[in-house]
């Protein structure tokens, strides 16, 4: 058996975790095995998920400069005491803290695996910017959720075929397809018959754009009375957001519901879907609405890969608010929705087909550097 430690931030309800959690669940746990190495102490959402599969969990002092040092000793001894040919890092440009130290310390496959197409910028934008120049020196392959994300980290010449490993954010297809008992299930529980339900997932961050959406959202109310906004995650500027909505005088429309782990159980009760990000890879979100048979609804800052179904409509977040409510409510799909099955499937985002390509990589790039 061989193991891959895949280095993240935490292990939380968040894309790329989400993304790995779908893997990990459909490799050959017998043959190939997934660790993680935490950069943040906080315990995360799949933390027990994880041991009970047979997954190691370590954790790092954190991505401090200052301690970088510190760091280092502890990769030194993490990788003297357990015996990895591939580190898969995820967590953004920092990921050079771990692919650094791998390649200091011998670790034969280091792969950057891509998941944005833009930098926060937060007070640490310069040490990211640094970090993002110094990523291709330090990697041996290039994983990738799309072209977009694989131009941004490695350069428009290895957006083509051939230049990156293209690991797509494949979903357990048969929770997300369209289900009409839980559509009614979860519509009767959280009161939401009669009602246009804009449903949104993703954290409570600058990324998400959450402040643009409940204008949006205010905006439709004025011609729509029975528009009523889900909010599925939780994160640092949920407060924020709460504070939002209460001025507008919308608290009587939006449901906060929290990070939970029924997400597929939510997309049936939504009539669209709408995601007005400032950036993202390719959102695994997106993908699992559609494969709900939701519209969507998008800023024109995310992926046009994203549209894997036709049923994608993409604004500028330079539109009017009065353009985006309109598409918003032309986008209700209420209770005609078709079974995505064979769409998602014919798109390679099924986890069953996926997984097991993914698992076949690693045991090749295992298998290569075994016979050196």
């Amino acid at each position: 058996m061989i193991r891959v430690l895949h280095v993240v931030s935490n292990m939380d309800r968040a894309g790329a975790e989400t993304m790995l959690m779908n893997y990990y669940r459909h490799i050959d746990r017998s043959v190939l095995q997934f660790d993680f190495l935490c950069n943040k102490s906080k315990p995360g959402a799949y933390d027990n998920e994880i041991l009970s599969m047979g997954g190691r969990i370590f954790h790092t002092p954190g991505l401090n400069p200052l301690k970088y040092p510190k760091y280092l000793k502890c990769m030194k001894k993490l990788l003297s005491e357990n015996s990895y040919n591939v580190i898969e890092a995820h967590n953004g440009p920092l990921a050079l803290y771990a692919l650094h130290a791998a390649k200091k310390y011998n670790v034969p496959v280091r792969i950057m695996h891509a998941h944005g197409t833009q930098l926060t910028r937060d007070p640490k934008y310069l040490l990211k910017w640094y970090c993002k120049k110094r990523i291709p020196r330090n990697i041996t392959h290039r994983f990738s959720c799309g072209t977009e994300a694989t131009a941004f980290y490695f350069g428009s010449e290895y957006a083509k075929e051939g230049g990156f490993e293209y690991v797509r954010n494949a979903i357990n297809l048969p929770r997300f397809v369209f289900n009409e008992e839980t559509r009614g299930q979860m519509r009767r529980q959280y009161n939401l018959e009669g009602k246009h339900v804009i449903g949104h997932v993703g954290r409570f961050m600058h990324q998400k754009n959450h402040e643009f959406l409940i204008r949006a959202f205010a905006e439709l109310r004025k011609t729509d009375p029975k528009a009523y906004l889900v909010l599925l995650g939780d994160g640092e500027l949920m407060e924020t957001v709460k504070a939002q909505v209460s001025s507008l005088g919308l608290s009587d429309a939006v449901l906060f519901v929290g990070n939970v782990s029924n997400v597929n159980q939510w997309y049936q009760a939504f009539d669209v879907f709408v995601l007005p990000s400032f950036f993202e890879g390719l959102p695994v979100v997106g993908i699992e609405a559609q494969a709900s048979g939701l519209k969507c609804v998008f800023s024109s800052a995310i992926t046009t890969e994203t549209d894997i179904s036709g049923n994608c409509t993409f604004l500028s977040l330079q539109s009017p608010m009065s353009e985006w409510a309109s598409v918003i409510s032309s986008s209700l799909s209420g209770d005609q929705r078709e079974d995505m099955t064979q769409v998602v499937r014919n798109a390679h985002y099924d986890i069953d087909f996926e997984g097991q390509r993914l698992q076949n990589l690693y045991l090749k790039l295992d298998a290569r550097e075994g016979e050196k």
